[in-house]
């Protein structure tokens, strides 16, 4: 399996509800540093995974709909914990729509999956992997 990875950050508010959260429950800012990862079992015709241009330009993207946002303020996180695992997830979903959109190119078309990795810190990160 090839892959390529891009890198760009988020920073955002947010708070937790349930008690495992302690004094996160309290609104809080967190700056994450965020992984894509696109895979593919073979080359396209042009000997790449998925031009890195579009796959970094489509990650801006999805993170500027995010970022210097209270997440407890936006309706797609109506009632949900933004927890790190859960915004792993929605960074995925979203750059698989721009993937199926044409956003990434056509040969993006023959992507097996993407990783999304967020990073809270140096020593603590989660990721979601899904199959395009």
């Amino acid at each position: 399996m090839f892959s390529i990875t891009v890198r760009d950050h988020m920073m955002v508010a947010h708070s937790f509800r349930g008690e495992v959260f302690g004094p996160a429950q309290r609104l809080h800012g967190a700056t994450f540093v965020v992984d894509a990862t696109f895979r593919r079992p073979e080359l396209d015709a042009d000997g790449i995974v998925v031009d890195i241009g579009l796959a970094t330009e489509q990650l801006k993207a999805v993170l500027g709909a995010l970022t210097y946002r209270n997440l407890d303020d936006e309706p797609d996180f109506a009632g949900v914990n933004t927890t790190t695992e859960v915004l792993a997830r929605t960074v995925a979903d979203r750059l698989a729509e721009a993937v199926h959109a044409g956003r990434l190119g056509e040969g993006a078309r023959g992507l097996a999956g993407i990783t999304v990795t967020l990073h809270e810190s140096h020593v603590a990160w989660a990721s979601y992997e899904r199959s395009l």
